[in-house]
């Protein structure tokens, strides 16, 4: 357990509460690390997704879809981010208007310093069975953020 962290007796009457106050904590650390680098959460997501994504895939309207953001949200991310280095545009994609977007070297080496690592590193940490339970939770809390009749 890190520094700092207490061990939460999860029999409390209001464990709910609790665990929402750690997501909070979380959510506000993980927003705050990314900021360190002057990127916002949608704009690290960006970069992870064109870095993992199957070059066809690697467009604005296919990273809106991922997102589940507006078009015109999305637009603006990529061109802060090539505007900052580290996207480029590749030229379109078949006969649509969508243009491939590929991390330039900029972008590679700042992912190595991706918030989310210190992460993925503590949950190797973890057991199966706790991955388990907690990828339940948060796809609960994930699900609960969505907004009514399937708009996001």
């Amino acid at each position: 357990m890190s520094e700092g962290a207490t061990c939460i007796d999860m029999t409390e009457t209001d464990s709910t509460e609790v665990l929402t106050g750690l997501f909070e904590q979380m959510a506000r650390r993980l927003h705050s690390n990314g900021y360190a680098a002057h990127l916002f959460p949608a704009q690290w997501s960006a970069l992870r997704y064109i870095h993992h994504a199957q070059a066809d895939r690697r467009t604005a309207i296919d990273l809106a879809r991922y997102q589940g953001l507006a078009s015109g949200a999305v637009a603006r991310t990529v061109r802060t981010l090539v505007e900052k280095g580290l996207v480029t545009k590749m030229g379109t994609i078949g006969r649509g208007r969508a243009e491939r977007l590929e991390l330039t070297e900029k972008g590679y080496q700042l992912l190595k310093s991706d918030p989310l690592r210190s992460i993925r590193k503590a949950m190797e940490e973890l057991s199966t069975h706790e991955r388990s339970v907690l990828a339940k939770g948060l796809e609960t809390a994930i699900d609960a953020t969505r907004m009514p009749h399937g708009r996001l």
